[in-house]
């Protein structure tokens, strides 16, 4: 396979030849001089994250020029460097210039040049120097883009990680001590590909550093690095929409690096003909904005030279400042003078005699090592980088410590600690090793004996140890993200040219720090680069990244709250703690002065050594190599494949001879190659997976009905039981998917529409691919709401909104689940109630599959099924679950036995049952059952007691249940302890590892989280496990001797239960035991603060979040007239979000953060007597986070100190126990007035967004919106019915008389999404204002919609779930009364010339139902679908999706229904941004411009496809900032089912006979509408068809009315529709009468009215042109 397809892109070569080019340096300039004088050029400027590009092209599109350069964040020096370069060349021909690029916007506007949009140039070169591409794929600097060329543009954009870029490659190569290129041609030498994370550039070293320090070549690791960049940029962009076709590669990246380009082809099976890698391609994005640019203007290499120079200075102020770390002189003489006297005792190893102690801390980046006396006095210290060779650097120490060892000493014990700790042991054959957290405490100990707090932040890694009474109580590590590391630093002084030291030096004397927040290191560029902008210095960007890197540990790690948790004694180490600015800032942060040892970077090496001198013995010596021995090792270095499992691991065998060898590649302990002795104790994992999946099926061939297909996934790590009983008793063969790999997960990774869910949903796709290879009848893997409740004091039993839904969005995004002759069964089944659960199962499996099949889709074999068979089946499958569920539970109790009959030690590893998967968990339960220990899952022990209530959390997901269930267990055992496993991305697990910490940590339990995703290298899990063996032990320890001290008191089982439901009694065992079973746990019940009648009699203060700005202020003038004294919150600042990182999980979604952050803020204001202050919150009661944003208020509010303060839950729903007897507003008259303040809301949102684009005067939308607002305000209280239509007449008149210009000339944008995100304006990154800043209109649905879709649930899910009739008719009264109280607003909006009436909700619910199930009511649910739906259809095709990042239900109803709408609307352009504290501005705005930039492209195309054919362009108005696709400008016929009812009243012609004037027969008229063909209408089929039925029915009419007199004669008058008038223009087609031939002014239909714009009573979005 060639790396350079010279072949595809010999009509490019032949295409581009002109001025013979020569290649000097990165400069591309003509081999002989060239007279450019008189030629026609133009100049493409591309400014990346990293380098500024320019290309200057001639009249026949080609390259006469290029170069390009770095620009180290200095922008304005290179770019003027590139132009001098230039000029020298092409001398003073003046050219047109365009700019385009990341960082092209601030440039184009210093030259006063044309910026076009990056996604445009791109194209614009794209189509025309490659035309033949289907898909583009560009890497840059810090961004990575996949342009869809397959139908019509597609763009899609790396969002909240930028891992995978151009930057992540020169971060892993430094790794490797080389740079991009050295990387690239060790690549060419690779054999193997090990799994490397890509997802985040510190985490990837995290798996390259292991890899390189266990001897991995690093040949396969350059080729690895390459494998994550291209497994990343397909999964991560491609999002559902596979990469087909002719693949062009752009960028910097893909130019020069052929070994990347090559892993490409192998990921996407490119062959050599549909690869395209153009000449030149870094300088493709310049040559585009080349092509693209349409301005005029022409200028010189001089004249842009001149304007750099005459800029001035260009510093603003947008990056906020911190306080200096230093004050003053003082301030720093103080804090040296205390640093430098915290030493640790030390000795001279020269004149040192006998034993001595050796401790080595291999760790990710450096080597450590450090030698103690029999004192324990340090006698030698080594610190260096290992340079990813452990062995070899092992050896230099070594060598350097037997050079300095006096021949009187002897090496008494050698310990090592680290990432190498086990090579160096086979290696060196050093004496013992120790899990790294256990040397740091040891270290610390000896320095500090009363430590309270060690805070350790390394390379790439951060620790923090709690310690209670000298043991370690709490481990807290860096899983999801590293910025804020040792490594973070490093990069980052590099890219500015200093060492660390220097960059340390530089912030302490900084005055001004810079405020970058907390986020992605790469992304963090952005902001540094626009410090520079803003004149900062060295020092403030110092500064500032010392700040963050605590920032990050604190709030982000350590998940600080209050520096009381550091405690007095707060040992910090670790390299990065060697700065004095880090440890400053660390003390600023926390108010605490900390301990730094003067050998902070070597504590690990310190303690490691001082465990050798506590384990040497009496006169013990150590069996470490002799020098002799250490320089004549020899390595053998074998690959093997283990074998040992269905991961059969590529393992990497290093021999070091007589026996020592030491395995690297194992993703768990099987290939280890440990002689260990056989472990007895056990794993109810492995019992598990037997007893779920090892199930006799019939034979496929002679099953009477045929096969079924189920994957192996999800919720049927639970359901199987079930499903394989119900489908076996019908008479069919159950398929069942493979067991997981790493090949599952990639062979469905084109079809995962977002990058950011949980990796078990991320694998269901591949064992749907693994199904339809074994091609059963149909697929089944239905939609489960409910799970059968097992504990019925929970407050509900959902399924996660992933589990719940997933299936419909694997039916949306699987091509081949589209095809017409599978059957894949995604329907809601209400898997709880058996009654409906037959009905159901009866319509899908009997009736539907029989149609189905009737129509070729799926096959059905044997006899009908009837409702008996059917009902039968259930029971069975029914009793089969039971029967599954009490096995384990009877495990469980077996189990326990085994562990008091041994007195052995269990440990429940915790999680969702799809933990089960031995892909998903890594082989964690085989590592935990190595150590000896019983491993137990959630469901073996969940039933032997329940959690006391209330429990903080509010208790709805049934899965997660189980975990506080199992932990409340856990703590009244001395013999069990609990792990939970958390997926990366898991956003209920928020809420419940932080329960399950509060009631383990209650009772004095070590409670431990493993953070678990497709990343399989587990050292962070290594490390924790081992960790918490090692606390057990010390435990352990103290509760033998407080035993044998008889200081434990007797305790015996409390309300515990057997399998059977019997009461557990204590056993007597005949083994002695040293330690008692049972303990006496503490209750975390948690108690609720009541609303109390008496609290509103003193006049509290209610604080409420602000969530919609519009509405809410409304809602607090209502609830002050109810009486209550409530405080709506400012709107949410950056302190806010502070606030809320501070108090809550930082994985749980954004509008969690920012309702938390500002109850916080306010309440630490100080403006508030707590002691009479309470917090307002609505609650949901569905099962999105939402529901549990009280708890977290709670949380917060105990953590801060201020746990009396009342929360009151306004709600309707029931079964929360949420009862505040002081609050109640479900009066009448308050609920009247709340629908008013919220219809009112709604309304003047929609006028305000419609008219502001537009306003002649700048400034005077929002001045009438203040005064309207004002108005209802002052109102709104106790409003009747008349006044309350007056108030909305008088808006709508004010609004609709607001001078404005060039209306509707401009694109429509919709927003979105979660509902908080959607509508807080500081939650959404301000993106109403941002869309109008760009040119367009913006478009909110409203927010009564989100009510009555909540009111619509019984309805919609009566047929697939079945519901209460007097849930639906409450329901459906609620409905009806809202409805009512809008119409009269609809009809005031239907008769105005500007706004739009809002749709029926049940109009959009059907939109919705042709998506997916309305059984999707999880956070905003099919609404979300319904809205982009409604958008699309009615005009306003450009659409931005905003959602918190990890939003669960909106993977399912807004980014997975993205790919189906596409199919339906070929016209729609969405865009899905994520929003959270960390995802870059920059690159969110980026997005959201180039959606909006590919509406405008979308414009153009209207436009000359109308002149083509025939059409006057002069119709499309103001060609700037069009919306092509906008129906309201096109339609000029009705297409709902009924005809124009205002028109025909209007113009006196009730009975519809002049409907389509005089257009003639199946035309359109002319203009924009005269298309000939109906696909050129942008339009969906729907709209078309709509059309044309109403044509057809206005034939019929006309031919019905040809007796009635007046339409000829009227038409022949200038009266086209006979209404009378003269030629004004009345019905808005903007010409005379007549005039419908196509000349200037064309019109349409005929009649010669001159209204704007003229709208159905049915369809008012419809506008008529």
């Amino acid at each position: 396979m060639s790396n350079n397809p010279a072949a595809s892109n010999a009509a490019q070569a032949q295409a581009n030849k002109g001025i013979e080019l020569v290649q000097d340096g990165a400069e591309l300039r003509p081999a002989h001089e060239t007279d450019f004088s008189r030629a026609q050029l133009r100049l493409g400027i591309d400014v990346g994250s990293t380098t500024v590009k320019l290309a200057v092209i001639d009249d026949a599109d080609r390259i006469v020029y290029a170069n390009y350069q770095r620009h180290h964040t200095d922008i304005r020096a290179t770019a003027k460097d590139l132009f001098e370069r230039a000029k020298s060349v092409i001398g003073d021909t003046p050219m047109r210039v365009s700019i385009t690029g990341s960082g092209g916007l601030l440039l184009a506007k210093w030259l006063d040049l044309e910026f076009v949009q990056e996604v445009i140039a791109s194209k614009r070169a794209v189509e025309t120097l490659i035309p033949q591409t289907d898909v583009a794929i560009e890497l840059g600097g810090e961004d990575a883009k996949i342009i869809y060329f397959d139908n019509g543009i597609e763009q899609r954009m790396n969002g909240t990680c930028a891992g995978g870029t151009g930057a992540f490659i020169d971060q892993m190569a430094s790794l490797l001590h080389t740079d991009a290129g050295g990387l690239n041609e060790l690549a060419k030498k690779a054999t193997n590909i090990y799994p490397i994370a890509s997802r985040c550039g510190v985490f990837a070293k995290s798996d390259v550093q292991p890899l390189m320090n266990e001897g991995a070549a690093p040949s396969d690791v350059a080729a690895s690095i390459f494998q994550a960049v291209a497994n990343q940029t397909v999964s991560g962009l491609a999002c559902g929409h596979p990469i087909r076709g002719y693949v062009a590669f752009l960028g910097g990246p893909l130019q020069y690096l052929s070994e990347l380009r090559h892993r490409f082809y192998v990921t996407l099976d490119l062959d050599e003909e549909h690869r395209i890698v153009p000449k030149n391609a870094h300088l493709f994005v310049a040559t585009g904005a080349a092509l693209a640019g349409e301005s005029d203007k022409r200028v010189t290499f001089e004249q842009v030279i001149d304007a750099l120079e005459n800029l001035g200075d260009m510093q603003g102020s947008e990056v906020a400042r911190l306080d200096p770390l230093f004050a003053n002189q003082a301030e720093l003489d103080e804090f040296h003078a205390r640093h430098d006297a915290q030493v640790v005792p030390k000795g001279d190893l020269a004149s040192y005699r006998g034993r001595v102690f050796i401790g080595i801390d291999a760790g990710s980046t450096t080597m450590k090592a450090a030698v103690v006396g029999e004192d324990g006095e340090l006698l030698y210290t080594w610190y260096g980088n290992n340079r990813g060779d452990v062995l070899g650097t092992a050896r230099k120490i070594m060598d350097d410590i037997y050079d300095h060892l006096p021949s009187e000493c002897t090496i008494g014990h050698v310990t090592t600690t680290g990432y190498g700790e086990a090579l160096l042991i086979e290696a060196l054959r050093a004496d013992s090793g120790e899990i790294e957290t256990v040397a740091h405490l040891r270290g610390a100990k000896a320095f500090v004996p009363e430590v309270q707090f060690i805070l350790d932040i390394g390379g790439q890694d951060m620790k923090c140890l709690r310690v209670r009474n000298g043991v370690i109580e709490h481990i807290m590590l860096n899983e999801a993200c590293s910025s804020g590391c040792g490594s973070f630093i490093e990069s980052f002084a590099d890219s500015m040219g200093l060492t660390v030291q220097e960059f340390a030096k530089a912030a302490v004397a900084s005055k001004a720090p810079v405020d970058l927040g907390s986020r992605c290191t790469v992304f963090m560029n952005s902001r540094v680069k626009q410090a520079q902008k803003e004149g900062a210095t060295v020092g403030d960007i110092a500064a500032g990244l010392s700040y963050s890197v605590i920032k990050n540990a604190l709030f982000k790690v350590i998940k600080m709250r209050d520096p009381e948790e550091i405690g007095t004694y707060a040992v910090v180490q670790g390299g990065t703690f060697m700065s004095d600015a880090t440890l400053r800032a660390f003390e600023k942060l926390t108010g605490r002065n900390a301990i730094r040892p003067d050998i902070a970077g070597c504590m690990g090496c310190y303690g490691a050594a001082l465990l050798a001198r506590d384990r040497a013995g009496k006169d013990g010596t150590s069996t470490l190599l002799t020098r002799e021995q250490i320089d004549n090792l020899q390595v053998k270095q074998t690959k093997a494949h283990c074998g040992r499992c269905s991961n059969n691991c590529l393992l990497t065998i290093n021999n070091f001879g007589n026996g020592h060898r030491f395995i690297t590649g194992n993703r768990c302990e099987k290939g280890a190659g440990h002689k260990k002795a056989k472990v007895t104790a056990p794993n109810l994992f492995a019992f598990k997976n037997k007893l779920l999946f090892d199930r006799p099926v019939l034979d496929a061939d002679t099953a009477p009905r045929g096969t079924v297909g189920i994957p192996r996934a999800l919720n049927m790590y639970e359901n199987y039981p079930f499903w394989h009983a119900f489908f076996t008793d019908l008479g069919f063969s159950v398929v069942l998917s493979d067991q997981s790999t790493k090949k599952t997960y990639e062979a469905g990774i084109e079809s995962m529409p977002s990058e950011s869910v949980c990796y078990p949903a991320k694998l269901s796709h591949g064992h749907i691919m693994n199904l339809l290879k074994k091609d059963p009848d149909f697929i089944w893997m239905p939609c489960v709401r409910w799970e059968r409740q097992e504990d019925e004091t929970a407050g509900n039993h959902y399924n996660c909104p992933i589990v719940m839904s997933y299936p419909q969005a694997l039916g949306l995004n699987i091509d081949e689940l589209a095809q017409p002759n599978i059957e894949f069964l995604d329907a809601f089944v209400p898997y709880d109630d058996k009654k409906e659960l037959k009905r159901r199962l009866f319509e899908l499996v009997s009736e539907q599959r029989a149609r189905d099949a009737a129509a070729g889709k799926g096959r059905f074999r044997g006899k009908h099924i009837t409702r008996t068979e059917i009902d039968h089946a259930v029971n069975v499958a029914w009793e089969a679950d039971l029967e599954f569920k009490e096995t384990m539970r009877r495990k469980g109790d077996e189990t326990l036995e085994w562990i008091e009959d041994n007195d052995a030690r269990g440990i429940v590893l915790a999680g969702r049952p799809y933990h089960n998967d031995p892909e998903i968990n890594h082989a964690i339960p085989e590592l935990v059952n190595s150590f000896g220990f019983a491993v137990l899952t959630e469901d073996s022990v969940a039933h032997k007691m329940r959690p006391e209530r209330p429990i903080r959390v509010v208790d709805q997901w049934m899965y997660h249940s189980r975990l506080y269930r199992a932990a409340r267990f856990v703590a009244n055992r001395n013999d069990l302890d609990l792990i939970q496993l958390n997926s990366f991305g898991c956003g209920l697990d928020a809420l419940t590892t932080d329960q399950v910490q509060e009631i383990l940590e209650a009772s004095g339990k070590i409670y431990t989280v493993l953070k678990i995703d497709e990343v399989s290298n587990l050292g962070a899990a290594r490390i924790r496990i081992r960790s918490l063996m090692a606390a057990l032990k010390e435990q352990r320890e103290e509760l033998e001797r407080e035993a044998a001290a008889g200081e434990l008191k007797p305790a015996g089982p409390v309300d515990v239960h057997m399998a059977d439901g019997s009461l557990e009694r204590a056993r007597t065992s005949g083994v002695p035991r040293r330690v008692p079973v049972w303990r006496d746990a503490k209750s975390a019940a948690f108690h609720k603060v009541r609303y109390t009648k008496e609290m509103q009699l003193e006049g509290y203060t209610i604080l409420c979040p602000q969530m919609a700005p519009i509405h809410f202020e409304l809602v607090e003038q209502l609830l002050k007239g109810a009486g209550y004294n409530v405080v709506l919150l400012p709107s949410v600042d950056h302190g806010a979000v502070d606030a809320g990182l501070k108090y809550v999980n930082n994985d749980i979604c954004y509008p969690s953060i920012l309702v938390t952050g500002q109850i916080m803020e306010a309440i630490e204001s100080g403006k508030y007597d707590l002691s009479k202050t309470a917090v307002l919150i609505s609650q949901t009661g569905g099962g999105c986070r939402a529901t549990n944003y009280i708890a977290l208020i709670r949380k917060a509010l105990k953590d801060s100190g201020h746990p009396d303060v009342p929360v009151i839950s306004l709600t309707a729903a029931s079964g929360l126990d949420e009862d505040n007897p002081g609050f109640n507003v479900f009066k009448p008259e308050v609920l009247i007035g709340a629908v008013y303040a919220l219809l009112f809301g709604d309304l003047i949102m929609q006028m305000l967004h419609r008219v502001r684009p537009y306003e002649a005067e700048k400034g005077s939308a929002d001045a009438l919106y203040e005064r309207c607002m004002q108005r209802c305000k002052e109102r709104i209280v106790g409003i009747k019915k008349h006044e309350f239509l007056q108030l909305c007449q008088e808006t709508v008149d004010a609004f609709e008389t607001l001078p404005v210009v060039a209306d509707r000339s401009k694109p429509r944008v919709g927003v979105v999404g979660e509902i908080l995100v959607k509508f807080h304006p500081t939650a959404n990154n301000q993106v109403v204002r941002e869309i109008e800043a760009e040119g367009c209109e913006a478009v909110v649905p409203g927010l009564v919609d989100f009510f009555l879709f909540g009111m619509t649930s019984p309805t919609n899910m009566k047929h697939e779930l079945g519901t209460k009739l007097s849930k639906r008719l409450t329901h459906q009264a609620g409905i009806k009364l809202i409805e009512a109280m809008r119409e009269p607003i609809n009809r005031m909006l239907e008769a105005s010339r500007r706004f739009e009436p809002y749709p029926d909700i049940y109009e959009l619910a059907h939109k919705a139902e042709q998506v997916l199930s309305l059984c999707n009511t999880m956070g905003e649910g099919w609404l979300l679908t319904a809205e982009m739906c409604d958008l699309i259809e009615t005009g306003t095709p450009n659409i931005v999706c905003c959602s918190p990042f990890a939003c669960l239900p909106n993977h399912v109803v807004g980014k997975s229904v993205i790919k189906r709408l596409r199919e339906m609307h070929p016209e729609s352009n969405i865009v899905a941004v994520d929003y959270d504290p960390g995802a870059s501005e920059v690159n969110q705005l980026n997005r959201i411009k180039l959606m909006i930039s590919v509406a405008k492209e979308n414009f153009k195309a209207a436009r000359a496809k109308a002149a083509e054919q025939g059409g006057s362009v002069d119709n499309v108005p103001g060609l700037k900032l069009e919306n092509p696709v906008d129906p309201t400008l096109h339609v000029v016929a009705p297409y709902t089912e009924e005809p124009l009812v205002a028109d025909q009243e209007m113009h006196g012609d009730p009975d519809g006979s002049c409907s389509l004037g005089t257009a003639g027969a199946g035309e359109f008229g002319s203009g924009v509408g005269a298309f000939d063909e109906p696909s050129t209408l942008p339009l969906s089929r729907m709209q078309l068809d709509n059309i044309r039925a109403a044509e057809e029915r206005a034939r019929e009419r006309a031919a019905a009315a040809a007796g009635v007199a007046g339409v000829s004669d009227a038409t022949g008058s200038g009266d086209a529709c006979g209404c009378g008038t003269r030629p004004a223009d009345f019905c808005g087609c903007g010409t005379a009468a007549g005039d419908a031939t196509g000349s200037e002014g064309a019109d349409a239909c005929g009649c010669g009215c001159k209204k704007p714009e003229l709208i159905s009573a049915d369809n008012p979005a419809v506008t008529r042109q």
